[in-house]
């Protein structure tokens, strides 16, 4: 138990005597050598390099051992906790290293068999799956939101080793993001968990995360009795049960409880269907007791989420559409996969927008193209993350239909792209 506290709290990201820096570690699929063998080769790149200015990775080595073993080396999540523009000094700093091994295998579905038809009731990945791997740096909101996510879940695991009364002080290890469509709350459940699952590589062997099929749950199941519901958390219980394995519920639209419930009361469906949802949230309250688990949940009508979910939720986090500056990165990430793909060509450099408020946003030979795709992004608000991430291909195939098209023959079909985007938007609504 101590080795485990001790390997949390290296976990954490608020550490009293200074800060701590993760270096996510990807180990080749391929390779069997020892963790402790590449901590050490990952420390001594670290120690030649160590001093960095915010996120950064290496793909190339210089030593041949990392070289055979390790795909990549990233130093992640620094703007999570560093504020201010400073280069981070690695020899001042807790180095926190997870090593991981990407599963290569897809989704795996959970089957319940019934009288007249076999039904899909939940999607299982072993973690860290490949599927998401990326997904967590591609989801842009304010930084705030993934912070808040990943100290929420180390609290729950510090305070379940602490054995902290949970009749004292409660916590339910239930997650809530709610908000419009389109703004990545399912992914950000997915991403989470893949972090976490590395985060926490030396507590837990992998991780397990079950999406469960909320539309047959909650719609096919409502003339059948809670029984189905029960053996597809028996299933889930089974996974929990190996304590070497940090197990995800994600439960998609979790308003639908709500619609069954307003159905039943309404007299237009069966009795049973309100067994079912009760059935789901008996099932909730008796997982969520074991310390290796988290309930994620989304909703995108937040006025009819059931209030008997509201209250066995921890964090209720809003996710809304990404503000401007928010907006600047998912735009610049795109830019720069375009650049690297060559049809965006020549390559020319961007600044970010740290770096075009550290020049007060003076317009000259550097920064004119960075200031045009800051006010492009200024124009996109009200979009969703969805929409914006569709607008490269969409400027490209409206207005180029080009092999290479330049920098700013890009920029001027991406603002476009957006007029264009908003009208079909203003007609759409008219038209409703």
């Amino acid at each position: 138990m101590d080795e485990a506290v001790g390997d949390l709290k290296q976990a954490l990201s608020c550490v009293a005597d200074a800060p701590t820096v993760h270096v996510e570690v990807h180990q080749r699929s391929g390779s069997t050598a020892k963790k402790e063998d590449i901590k050490l080769s990952v420390r001594k790149l670290l120690n030649r390099h160590n001093i960095v200015f915010g996120d950064y990775t290496w793909t190339e080595f210089d030593e041949p051992f990392l070289t055979r073993n390790v795909q990549s080396v990233s130093i992640v999540d620094t703007e999570l906790k560093v504020k201010d523009s400073q280069p981070i000094d690695l020899s001042a700093c807790t180095i926190a290293l997870h090593i991981f091994q990407l599963n290569e295998d897809g989704p795996s579905s959970e089957n319940l068999e019934e009288e007249t038809e076999n039904i899909i009731a939940a999607n299982h990945w072993v973690l860290p799956a490949a599927e998401f791997h990326g997904l967590w740096d591609s989801l842009v909101y304010d930084v705030e939101v993934k912070s808040h996510l990943l100290d929420y879940v180390m609290t729950t695991l510090l305070f379940s080793d602490k054995n902290v009364d949970s009749n004292l002080i409660t916590w339910n290890r239930v997650v809530l993001l709610h908000g419009p469509p389109g703004t990545g709350k399912t992914s950000l459940c997915k991403a989470l968990a893949q972090k976490l699952t590395i985060r926490l590589s030396s507590r837990y062997r992998y991780g397990q995360l079950i999406e469960i099929n909320s539309h047959s749950l909650f719609s096919k199941w409502f003339s059948e009795s809670g029984k189905l519901v029960t053996r597809m958390f028996q299933k889930i219980q089974d996974l929990i049960d190996d304590k070497d394995a940090l197990v995800f519920v994600l439960i998609d639209e979790v308003e639908s409880l709500t619609a069954a419930r307003n159905a039943c009361r309404a007299g237009t469906e069966p009795s049973d269907a309100i067994r079912v949802v009760n059935a789901v949230l008996t099932q909730i309250d008796q997982i969520k007791r074991h310390s290796n688990v988290v309930i994620l949940t989304t909703s995108n009508i937040t006025e009819r989420i059931d209030v008997a979910f509201v209250d066995r939720a921890d964090i209720r986090q809003y996710i809304g559409p990404p503000s401007a500056a928010a907006i600047f990165k998912i735009y610049l990430s795109c830019v720069e996969e375009l650049m690297k793909c060559q049809i965006i060509y020549p390559r020319q450099q961007l600044l970010t927008l740290r770096e075009l408020e550290m020049i007060g946003f003076i317009e000259n030979n550097v920064s004119k193209l960075s200031l045009l795709l800051s006010e492009i992004s200024r124009k996109s608000e009200g979009l969703s993350g969805r929409v914006l991430r569709k607008l490269p291909f969409l400027a490209h195939a409206l207005y180029i239909q080009a092999p290479t098209v330049t920098i700013e023959g890009f920029l001027q079909a991406l603002s476009l792209a957006v007029d264009k985007q908003f009208e079909e938007r203003k007609k759409l609504s008219s038209c409703m």
